[in-house]
């Protein structure tokens, strides 16, 4: 399975994207290495892993070259779609559907593993990373770089058969996050993957029956606290879902709500 890149212009505002028109000064979208999106002239040498549409237009990650950039801003879009109303706070079984929609992931509890299921996606402490990747992803296996990972984990055909295609090219799937608390991150996007993480939910303590959305440099993109805090995934699963990022960029928002709780 192979993936082609669309053309398009970023909306910088609304970090959604649309088809661009070519021009004779064809361009690109380059991700920098914080995340920051800009427009490269193409008369500077491309990068050899930036995956060029027809029309000259580029979208490219160098740092993490198997990101889908524009599937990964169309995720951020939908979540802060999310963030401006009050999805986050209903009953866990309709938020964690509503968190698999905004990544690009169809709800599918009875699949077999492997091929689909995603009844475990941010019901664990692990699988909480929503990542979106470029290309051949059935060839793309664990070589034993990530700790903790079985060696294969080839999760190319349950993504195909998972990701929604509206998105934008390429694939989305809830990755593990634990390694992400390293600098760089030796999670399983990062390293497997090659690519940014479009969110990461992080539940927040004390309590943890509020958790954070936050992008891969660990910035807020939204929050939300489900109204059955009796369905939500089991207390300990969520304890060790906040010790995996501890210490790390990507515990900051959670952090944040500790204090404010502390200090009521």
């Amino acid at each position: 399975m192979r993936f082609s890149l669309r053309a398009l212009s970023l909306v910088a505002t609304s970090f959604s994207c649309t088809r661009a028109a070519a021009s004779v000064n064809a361009s690109s979208f380059i991700v920098s290495a914080k995340g920051a999106i800009g427009r490269q002239s193409s008369t500077s040498t491309r990068s050899a892993n930036a995956a060029a549409s027809t029309d000259g237009i580029t979208m490219a990650d160098p740092l993490y070259p198997g990101t889908a950039v524009e599937r990964m801003l169309n995720v951020r879009a939908r979540v802060k779609e999310l963030a401006e109303g009050d999805a986050l706070n209903g009953t866990w079984d309709n938020v964690r559907r509503k968190i698999l929609w905004a990544g690009g992931l169809k709800d599918l509890p009875n699949s077999v593993p492997g091929q689909g299921y995603t009844g475990h996606s941010f019901n664990d402490f692990n699988h909480v990373d929503l990542t979106c990747m470029l290309g051949d992803v059935s060839s793309n296996e664990n070589d034993g770089a990530v700790p903790g990972i079985a060696i294969g984990n080839n999760l190319g055909e349950g993504i195909r058969i998972a990701s929604l295609p509206e998105l934008g090219p390429g694939g989305s799937w809830s990755t593990c996050a634990n390694g992400c608390d390293q600098e760089p991150p030796q999670d399983v996007a990062h390293v497997q993957f090659r690519s940014r993480i479009a969110y990461k939910m992080v539940w927040a303590p004390p309590e943890f029956t509020t958790f954070v959305l936050v992008d891969d440099e660990g910035k807020l993109l939204a929050k939300g606290t489900p109204s059955d805090p009796s369905g939500l995934p089991a207390m300990r699963e969520r304890q060790l879902n906040y010790r995996i990022v501890q210490g790390s960029k990507y515990a900051s928002e959670a952090d944040k709500i500790s204090r404010n709780v502390a200090a009521e």
